[in-house]
């Protein structure tokens, strides 16, 4: 069975996995926390804002115990809003004739 020191360095370690994954994939955001379940948070032993790595600390959310969150001060949301607006206006809006089935004989090139 691990110990509690164990426990902590691989949750720490995940942290940082998580923290570089979102650095690398939103560069114009910065990431200050970690989101965690309140039960979590307890069964952990952490406490509200405390500083788990260097910049980065540990707050209780309302997500879903055992897993956690990269908090940051960009907004998701808005950016997922905006990308399914992109895939929304790549669709054309003019009708084109598209001929189906096979051209009748008297239409078939000589």
């Amino acid at each position: 069975m691990p110990s509690p020191t164990e426990k902590i360095a691989a949750n720490l370690r995940a942290f940082q996995i998580a923290l570089n994954a979102h650095d690398r994939e939103n560069p114009t955001h910065t990431a200050h926390g970690i989101g965690l379940a309140h039960f979590d948070m307890e069964r952990l032993g952490f406490d509200e804002g405390e500083e788990v790595l260097p910049g980065i600390t540990i707050h209780a959310d309302s997500g879903v115990t055992g897993n956690f969150r990269v908090l940051c001060d960009g907004d998701h949301l808005e950016q997922l809003e905006a990308e399914e607006a992109e895939v929304v206006d790549a669709v054309s809006t003019q009708a084109a004739p598209v001929p189906v089935g096979s051209p009748r004989e008297d239409e078939r090139g000589a």
